[in-house]
């Protein structure tokens, strides 16, 4: 999962993609890159590391420009680090950079055909480098125009969608001409449009989630549509086309449960209301099973569940209190790569408040159990505090698939649920009481009237895929190359230095 932001404005924007890049940090801290184009060079500044990290000033005051792109990465496949840091970037045609957040399923065969037809290098195993050159591609089999006009950049799109598929989030930066967003047909990845009124005229912001135009004073239009692209030219005209057959909408309904941000609204969902709904549902849920409980206090394992334990503590009419002190300096332990270095964390990221948990019977809530190992170690947390007893609550149901548009779940053996019934989980993470939300609650809870989605993408739980082109042999070969041992081996033959290729219009310069 990874963060993206497009801006196409009428004074700088290295500040407004930075301060954007900082509220999506939760979607990716393994790396950093900030694209402008100003006159007739690109700038270019990414690096391994928050965007704190990454970005000084110096950086700041060389990426000039009214237009450009931003990313943050969390890794899911190919070599964590500098190494395929977003934006990449080819010279030709016109100079573009291209940020992505997702997973192509047919990154391998694109890749081949790039090579073997379009005679195209690629100088790193992501995906995102097979969208750049697939896109610069279709736009160069169109000819040059000095103007490119919005009919030849849907065209090109509309050939870059029967080529690529998958879930995915694109902004791209066309040297010149504007910036450029598109979204998949079946809409697994998020994109929202903003917009502001200048002095100097009309402004446009593209990113992964509302709260990013929220803080740089954009106004939510609306979400890109899946399967549409929007083509913003340099003084603002924008344009926006279908350019993938319409499909069903299906977005990744784990954005809801950890993902996204709670003040983020997507698909006209708003995050926050969902985790509610998720809380009545689970407690619903306990109702049901144990309508005489003995549950003394509830507790969320910061930051993603609290919403959804307060309303599932108000529902119940038990005591909610906060039992854990979270270090904010330490990494959402989900997305750090490596098994070894997650568990090492837990333990320097959370603390316990002993006086909430003693002689209590304590309810746990998280949003969701992936690999177990966290879950167990936050019971034993619990347990040293001295709970009497440690029920666990999860907001989502038992994920026993790997997800393979752009979610870090690659190898079934690394998920706590797989092959496994809910007694069996909870006594590997050592819970005297496991309640898992039930798929058709969960969509329920999410669902929203106003919203025109009736189904998401619900894999990682119940193992449909909804582009239908995931097969087992898929499966076995996505497994051999992100499991944890694959990551390791990689990161020991990692080359430092920045990915892409080198040159522009004038000159792409490094910052």
């Amino acid at each position: 999962m990874c963060g993206i932001v497009g801006i196409a404005g009428t004074g700088p924007v290295n500040q407004r993609i930075y301060d954007a890049l900082t509220v999506l940090q939760h979607r990716g801290q393994d790396a950093a890159g900030i694209m402008t184009a100003h006159g007739n060079q690109i700038f270019l500044r990414k690096e391994a590391g928050l965007v704190s990290d990454v970005f000084q000033q110096r950086h700041m005051l060389e990426l000039r420009g009214n237009m450009g792109i931003g990313h943050v990465r969390y890794p899911t496949a190919g070599n964590e680090g500098a190494a395929e840091a977003q934006p990449f970037y080819v010279n030709a045609p016109y100079g573009i950079g291209l940020a992505h957040n997702g997973n192509l399923t047919n990154a391998g065969e694109q890749a081949e055909v790039l090579w073997r037809e379009d005679r195209r290098h690629l100088n790193t195993a992501s995906d995102s480098e097979v969208l750049l050159n697939i896109f610069a591609c279709e736009l160069q089999r169109l000819g040059t125009a000095q103007r490119l006009a919005p009919s030849a950049v849907f065209a090109a799109l509309q050939s870059l969608f029967r080529r690529c598929r998958g879930g995915y989030a694109v902004v791209a930066l066309l040297y010149g001409h504007g910036v450029v967003g598109f979204r998949d047909a079946h809409g697994i990845r998020p994109l929202v449009m903003g917009k502001r009124e200048t002095p100097r005229g009309t402004e446009w912001m593209l990113a992964s989630e509302s709260v990013a135009l929220d803080l740089s004073g954009f106004t939510r239009v609306r979400d890109v549509e899946p399967g549409e692209a929007v083509y913003i030219e340099a003084d603002g005209a924008m344009h926006a086309q279908r350019v993938a057959p319409q499909l069903p909408i299906t977005p990744c309904i784990f954005e809801y449960v950890y993902f996204a941000r709670p003040d983020s609204i997507i698909d006209n969902i708003s995050v926050h209301k969902a985790r509610m709904r998720m809380g009545d549902k689970l407690a619903d849920k306990i109702r049901r099973l144990r309508p005489v409980h003995d549950i003394d206090v509830v507790i969320p394992i910061p930051d993603t569940s609290r919403t959804s334990a307060m309303q599932l503590a108000e529902s119940l009419g038990v005591l909610y209190r906060e039992g854990f002190v979270k270090n904010r300096y330490i990494g959402r332990t989900f997305i750090m790569p490596g098994q070894e270095q997650r568990q090492k964390s837990v333990r320097t990221k959370l603390n316990a408040i002993e006086l909430e948990f003693r002689n209590r019977n304590v309810l746990l809530v998280d949003d969701s159990i992936v690999r177990g190992t966290t879950s167990a170690q936050i019971i034993d947390l619990a347990r040293e505090a001295g709970a009497r007893k440690v029920y666990f609550a999860s907001a989502a149901p038992a994920v026993r698939y790997p997800n393979v548009y752009g979610i870090d779940m690659p190898a079934a053996a690394e998920l706590v649920a797989s092959g496994r019934t809910d007694e069996e989980v909870a006594a590997v993470i050592g819970a005297d009481w496991l309640i898992y939300q039930d798929l058709s609650d969960l969509e329920a809870a999410v669902r929203h009237d106003k919203a025109n989605v009736n189904a998401f993408d619900t894999s990682c739980f119940s193992g449909e895929y909804v582009t239908g082109d995931v097969t087992p042999e898929y499966l076995v070969r996505l497994q051999a190359d992100r499991s944890d041992s694959a990551k390791a081996a990689r990161r020991r033959e990692e080359v430092a230095g920045a990915a892409g290729s080198a040159g522009g219009p004038k000159a792409l310069r490094v910052v």
